[in-house]
């Protein structure tokens, strides 16, 4: 079953749902780029990891996750609590929790000297929120953008705040190319969740030919081919909401495909 919206699908942006449609993303970027670049290059996925707090309300929402308390030890009949300092006081508190967090990424590499020429990343909900995996993100970021090597960023994330740039126009979906030679200058494709996703260049050497993604169909290959039809509910809202008149006419669209 396609997916009901014609480009980015909201629902896909959950976090529970997220983490397989990036990396189904990514490995289906590599395969469309892999014929455009060779032979002089090669697409690698590349993966960097880090550890980031969870939010507790959400972990206990998750389906695959549960606190059990812990068992109270009996005591003969008639026995005393144990006794604790004058003026102490138990409590139950709450700890942090945290998860390990693995991100993968592309890099075209040159086939002779494996050199990377253009580094691909597609945002994660962690990337765009204050934390450890922003840290680590914008540091990979400014370590890019001070050298002559590409990069495309692929925002397909409504939440959270974008990456810095001038000026930072609002939309639902940002794409950031900045092939070495502008610096600083970038081009940046905006698109709103009623539209599909356009097709974007990605650069490889300057006085070379562009490669193409389009975005717009590679997700909806990998929707079709995942099933996600059957892990959304579109009855509900998407996570995060969409604005009143999206919401209005995601309502609309979804009625007409007989999913609500």
């Amino acid at each position: 079953m396609p997916s009901p919206f014609p480009g980015m699908d909201p629902y896909l942006e959950r976090r529970s749902i997220w983490p397989d449609v990036h990396n189904s993303f990514i490995v289906a970027m590599r395969d469309a780029l892999a014929p455009q670049v060779a032979p002089a290059y090669y697409v690698a996925i590349e993966e960097r990891t880090y550890r980031v707090a969870l939010d507790i309300a959400e972990f206990i929402g998750r389906p695959d996750a549960a606190i059990v308390a812990a068992p109270t030890e009996m005591r003969p009949a008639g026995e005393a609590e144990p006794a604790t300092a004058v003026g102490a006081m138990v409590q139950t508190v709450v700890l942090p929790l945290y998860e390990e967090v693995r991100e993968g990424y592309l890099e075209i590499r040159a086939a002779q000297t494996h050199a990377v020429v253009t580094a691909i990343e597609v945002l994660s909900p962690s990337n765009k929120v204050p934390g450890e995996g922003r840290r680590v993100y914008e540091e990979k970021r400014q370590q890019v953008l001070s050298t002559l090597t590409n990069l495309a960023e692929i925002d397909l994330l409504r939440g959270g705040e974008p990456m810095e740039m001038q000026p930072s126009p609002k939309a639902d979906y940002r794409i950031l190319v900045r092939a070495g030679w502008e610096r600083p200058h970038a081009r940046l494709y905006t698109c709103s969740v009623r539209h599909p996703l356009p097709e974007v260049p990605v650069p490889l050497r300057r006085g070379e030919l562009e490669a193409r993604l389009q975005l717009s169909g590679l997700l909806a290959d990998i929707y079709d081919r995942a099933r996600y039809d059957l892990r959304v509910d579109y009855r509900q809202p998407p996570e995060p909401p969409l604005s009143p008149p999206d919401a209005a006419w995601a309502d609309e669209l979804l009625r007409a495909r007989g999913l609500r």
